[in-house]
């Protein structure tokens, strides 16, 4: 159980996503969607709330309040920027949770924020790896992975769930 519960707390960013994906599930099971939209809708909320909302909660704590802990995983020694991280982090936590249920515009910019900020921190992990050999597990391992494709992620649901324009057929009187 001690060796599950450090894998569920090393790999948070996959542990997020997943909660996300089974509460919204859950929800679809619940009260089923009328259409492919609405379960896109469901998703992306569970998405919002728990793969960015409650992971950068914990990437806040972690960065703050735990820091040697958090820059020994990513394989650093501990610095007075990772309270920044940390307090970024709480940003993204709180836009997050509220476009859960927002608007598309604070939607988007729920994942916008984050994605900008794992698609640079993927090219600084990768950095790390071929310049200081740091195959750490923050940096080398799921991390890197996670920032990689978390926003893809967010994008693809978005995008699904965004209402799409119905356009007249040709020649139709509009």
């Amino acid at each position: 159980m001690a060796d599950f519960i450090k894998f569920v707390l090393s790999n948070f960013t996959l542990t997020f996503l997943v909660i996300g994906a089974v509460v919204s599930a859950i929800s679809l099971g619940v009260r089923r969607a009328d259409n492919s939209q609405e379960v896109a809708k469901r998703f992306l909320a569970g998405y919002l709330f728990f793969a960015i909302g409650v992971c950068y909660a914990y990437n806040f704590v972690m960065h703050v309040f735990f820091a040697e802990r958090a820059a020994a995983f990513i394989g650093w020694k501990d610095s007075p920027f990772q309270a920044e991280v940390g307090y970024a982090s709480l940003g993204f936590a709180a836009v997050a949770m509220m476009a859960a249920r927002g608007s598309r515009d604070l939607q988007f910019g729920a994942i916008l924020g984050p994605a900008l900020f794992m698609w640079g921190a993927a090219v600084g992990h990768v950095m790390q790896i071929v310049r200081q050999h740091n195959y750490a597990p923050g940096n080398a391992g799921i991390m890197l992975w996670s920032d990689l494709l978390l926003p893809v992620i967010g994008f693809a649901l978005w995008y699904f769930a965004t209402p799409r324009e119905k356009k007249a057929p040709v020649g139709a009187a509009g």
